[in-house]
């Protein structure tokens, strides 16, 4: 039985962020499942190749982005033939697009070139981009033979503003593997650790103003910031403007490997977001044994649960923040406890191998509907 899976997503290994990490651990897992995949990327670092391969899979990561942004006609022209000549060749079973962004043209373009059923995989709700029904990403959402989301806060916000998908759609939650490396005591003294993306949306200017009020009153206390982005420059200008420069360390990129090593040198988890789809940060501290205070946005909610694995604050409030963190400090125990209660909720929640044979069902019933549907 053909078992082919075309996979689109404008990211993907070696580019850093949720997206990109969660498929490398997926992919490898349903390819020793038994299915073949051809990805198809987003061309975002001029060192990378064109062609390239990931534990066996071809990968073709092609300049969307620079085709559409300079709107020019004949490098998009050259990219449909060449998008449609890989599905002709490749003939998959099924087409699964797990980011929805500008490249995904290029398959709406190209649909005719080997018809397949089509799975999209949405990780936050596209209606915080201000995404409507006509646009590109709300007419492939709408076309689509199913719909899967990371939380259930953005699958309700999708049907709300698609009730067609209600039928053909679900959550997903991405799985996590349990480190090899096992959670130990926290340190003697408080080190509160930030990790993602350095945007806007991650508030990390927000854990910065918590933490000035924090260190006043835990004057050995650290904060490490792990990550790299386009708002390092600001961040690095706000520890001088607070003269936080001795009590905060920017780590810069953090290897996905090092993470729970890293995490292990924590006393707790800060995820500061203004924004958010269901962050793998606030899985991996669960991981750890480390609790976590976080805002309520996206599907943080699911994963922590307030007052018992962490505690869930409104976002954009760095009083609130500053008041959570020295709460949890002031009271070692408790947040030890929190800690242990996280690591058992994580793991049974979002276990790795449930989140890959959900997937594998979805494949098994959408190629099933297709072939049925070829007959």
């Amino acid at each position: 039985m053909s078992r082919r899976i075309l996979f689109w997503s404008e990211r993907f290994w070696p580019t850093i962020g949720g997206v990109g990490l969660s498929s490398a651990r997926l992919l490898p897992a349903l390819q020793a499942r038994g299915w073949e995949f051809v990805v198809v990327t987003l061309k975002e670092n001029a060192d990378l190749p064109e062609e390239d391969s990931f534990h066996g899979m071809r990968v073709c990561r092609w300049p969307f982005w620079t085709a559409v942004s300079s709107k020019d006609p004949f490098q998009m022209l050259s990219l449909r033939k060449r998008v449609a000549a890989l599905k002709r060749e490749f003939a998959p079973d099924l087409i699964h697009i797990d980011f929805l962004g500008s490249s995904v043209l290029f398959h709406e373009q190209t649909k005719d070139a080997h018809p397949a059923p089509v799975l999209v995989s949405t990780d936050s709700a596209f209606l915080e981009d201000a995404v409507g029904r006509d646009s590109l990403a709300g007419r492939t959402l709408l076309s689509a033979d199913w719909v899967t989301c990371v939380s259930n806060f953005h699958l309700v916000a999708m049907r709300e503003a698609m009730p067609e998908i209600v039928p053909r759609s679900s959550c997903v939650y991405k799985g996590r593997r349990s480190p090899d490396i096992k959670p130990g005591k926290p340190p003697a003294s408080p080190r509160i650790l930030c990790l993602g993306r350095l945007v806007q949306s991650k508030g990390f200017d927000l854990a910065l103003s918590a933490f000035a009020s924090i260190s006043s009153r835990y004057p050995d206390s650290r904060l490490i910031i792990g990550g790299d982005g386009p708002d390092r420059p600001e961040l690095e200008q706000q520890i001088k403007t607070l003269g936080m420069q001795a009590r905060v360390d920017m780590l810069g990129w953090v290897d996905p490997d090092d993470v729970p090593e890293l995490m292990n040198s924590a006393t707790l988890i800060l995820i500061p977001s203004r924004s958010e789809g269901l962050p793998n940060v606030a899985k991996e501290a669960g991981l750890m044994s480390r609790p976590v205070v976080a805002t309520r946005v996206g599907g943080l909610p699911e994963v922590i649960d307030h007052g018992e694995t962490g505690l869930i604050i409104d976002p954009g409030d760095a009083s609130a923040l500053s008041d959570s963190v020295t709460y949890l400090l002031d009271h070692p125990d408790e947040a030890a406890e929190m800690g242990r209660r996280a690591r058992t909720r994580v793991s049974r929640i979002f276990d790795f191998e449930t989140y890959a044979t959900a997937y594998e069902n979805l494949y098994e019933m959408l190629t099933a509907e297709g072939r049925m549907g070829a007959i």
